[in-house]
């Protein structure tokens, strides 16, 4: 699974910014997700951003109040060269239908088609692909809402609610009203392969009841079969059951909310972990760089996560291999 982070998005943008057109007058984003890409593009370049049905009507949003005095044109009418981008492509079928759209509208300018992440099949279907990123993949603005979900592992508590405080995690009454009444934090919108959960399998019918009332759909639920927290607290084996279901079950990609047992999964299961605690993507291995860094650097492990996501540190971890032999 090849992820790509929001700093990921914005990274591949400014690489390629010096390939724009010089003369570029106007970004228009390919709603939804292109907006974002085209916010982030029309941000560094200063330029006026739309979307492609304000660009049909002549409508566009300009800088602010202290960046307008540098603008060269103030309407859709003075733009000549336009890029219009998305944030993806794979079949192309929406750029095919936005390229229709303007053809129909005969906006008459010159108009340079881009997609920040191409598939190597994609790429000659855009003037500007940024960068390749083959399939299978996700992206972080809009992995709650993707079909590979079915391909994932998520835990609940810290992903789709919050943890429960010391207080209310008592076993008792107090965290039986955690279960039914805490508020979810995000919800992802298609279904989810493996919920995995170091919740007791005594509380499966509550835990069932809030993802049903949430409308988190899901095709298993895996829960600890310990018979009390005092058990599972001396087990301390957390990360290591994440981990096991992960590699049991053959998905491509775990979600995890805690960064410390995000990289411990990924160790564990040989497999990447995305930590939203930390919003990286940990990668296995991530542990090699090397002890005397850990003892010294406070944030180590968040500094890590960051390092071993990174093209960057993909080449600092081989070195670190090769070194301790």
């Amino acid at each position: 699974m090849n992820f790509r982070t929001v700093t990921d998005l914005n990274d591949a943008i400014v690489r390629r910014l010096p390939s724009l057109p010089r003369d570029l007058d106007l970004v228009v984003g390919i709603p939804r997700s292109g907006m974002l890409a085209a916010s982030l593009i029309a941000l560094h370049l200063n330029l006026p951003l739309t979307d492609v049905d304000g660009f049909i009507a002549g409508r566009m949003y300009p800088p602010g109040r202290t960046r307008a005095s540098f603008l060269k044109h103030r309407d859709v009418a003075d733009c000549r060269t336009v890029l219009v981008v998305d944030d993806s492509i794979s079949t192309g079928a929406q750029m095919d239908a936005v390229r229709q759209a303007l053809a129909g509208a005969s906006v008459g300018r010159r108009i340079v088609f881009g997609a920040v992440y191409a598939t190597p099949e994609a790429v000659s279907k855009v003037d500007l692909p940024f960068d390749v990123c083959p399939a299978p993949r996700m992206f972080e603005w809009n992995f709650y809402h993707s079909s590979n979900l079915r391909d994932a592992c998520m835990d609940i508590d810290g992903v789709l609610c919050r943890d429960p405080t010391p207080e209310e995690n008592d076993d008792g009454a107090r965290y039986l009203a955690f279960l039914e009444n805490v508020e979810p934090i995000r919800l992802p919108t298609l279904p989810v392969g493996y919920l995995v959960t170091c919740r007791l399998e005594k509380y499966r019918g509550p835990t069932e009841a809030w993802l049903a009332r949430h409308g988190v759909k899901h095709d298993h639920l895996l829960m600890m079969n310990l018979p009390d927290k005092a058990a599972r607290q001396r087990s301390g084996a957390h990360a290591a059951y994440k981990a096991n279901h992960y590699r049991s079950t053959g998905t491509a990609f775990f979600i995890e909310s805690s960064l410390a047992q995000a990289t411990e999964i990924a160790d564990r299961a040989c497999k990447p972990v995305f930590c939203t605690e930390s919003r990286t993507v940990v990668f296995p291995g991530a542990l090699s760089i090397g002890t005397s860094l850990a003892k010294k650097t406070p944030g180590y492990v968040a500094k890590r996560a960051r390092i071993a996501s990174s093209r960057l540190g993909s080449w600092l971890l081989r070195v670190a291999r090769r070194r301790s032999g």
